[in-house]
């Protein structure tokens, strides 16, 4: 029959765990709890642990308390310390520990979350309260107003659309011929475009550039008093001849109004008429003219 050994084991709280409770080694079976008493002072709860003698372990290895499941309670794990130490002999206290189980896993996420969730509803609650001062009567008067017009907007929007669609499938033939109609209108500018591509304009433009050089050589002459257009235009004797015949005829023409007789003879006793002297009847005219 394998013998068993005592030890000891100090916890502040073991809540959960029971007189009998299974003490373990990786899972295995190895002993279980004896005792269970408040130390002198009144703060701290010390187990009586009884484990067979076969299973050896280090003096520093530690006597866990853990949940064994949800509803299966606990249970007391020896964790080897494996520091080359004495082996544990019957009568030593090993060292306590408690392993966090679900619940308290359960209440360290929760009790973060719970203060996020009541600060968040918190906020969401002056939220609320802001909206509620901000969308007073007036302003949800306004909300349902608009909400009406934009109702009325939509509904126009899809009588147009389908008054658009109602109308292209009425003259769905009109507009197939006026894309036909585009289609050769842009087949007729490509042509054109081909054409205007073919024509010589370098040539028009060349032989524009040959007759503006001609021009301007042929003002450049009549400029230069050269030419008989030139002449014309620069000569000022034939403009004091011009001026001077013009004065003459003038005279010629005046005298003729006041003197016809001059120059249209009737006589009825066949009287000759009397030579005209230039000399005399230009100073004759001088003298009126004064």
């Amino acid at each position: 029959m394998i013998g068993s050994r005592t030890f000891y084991a100090t916890y502040a709280s073991v809540e959960g765990l029971t007189k009998s409770a299974p003490i373990t080694v990786n899972g295995f079976n190895v002993g279980s709890v004896v005792g269970m008493e408040l130390t002198p002072d009144g703060q701290n709860v010390q187990l009586t642990l009884l484990i067979q003698d076969d299973v050896e372990f280090s003096k520093n290895s530690k006597a866990q308390i853990y949940e064994t499941g949800l509803i299966g309670g606990k249970a007391v794990a020896i964790i080897f310390a494996n520091d080359g130490a004495r082996p544990a002999v019957s009568g030593d206290t090993l060292t306590s520990e408690v392993k966090d189980g679900l619940t308290e896993l359960v209440n360290q996420r929760l009790t973060p979350l719970q203060e996020k969730i009541e600060a968040m509803m918190v906020s969401a609650d002056n939220l609320l309260k802001n909206v509620n001062d901000i969308f007073d009567d007036r302003t949800k008067n306004h909300l349902r107003s608009s909400v009406a017009k934009l109702d009325s907007t939509l509904s126009g929007i899809q009588m147009l659309t389908s008054s658009a669609e109602s109308m292209l499938r009425d003259n769905s033939s009109k507009v197939a011929q006026t894309f036909d109609n585009a289609e050769q209108f842009s087949k007729n500018l490509l042509s054109i475009s081909d054409t205007l591509t073919q024509a010589d304009f370098a040539g028009t433009i060349n032989r524009l550039n040959s007759s503006l050089e001609a021009v301007s050589a042929l003002l450049e002459d009549i400029e230069k008093g050269e030419g008989s257009v030139g002449k014309l235009l620069k000569d000022d004797q034939l403009y004091e001849n011009i001026d001077g015949a013009t004065a003459q005829l003038k005279a010629l023409l005046q005298d003729m109004k006041l003197n016809p007789k001059r120059y249209v003879h009737f006589s009825i006793f066949g009287k000759r008429p009397k030579s005209y002297d230039l000399k005399k009847n230009n100073t004759l005219e001088l003298n009126k003219d004064e």
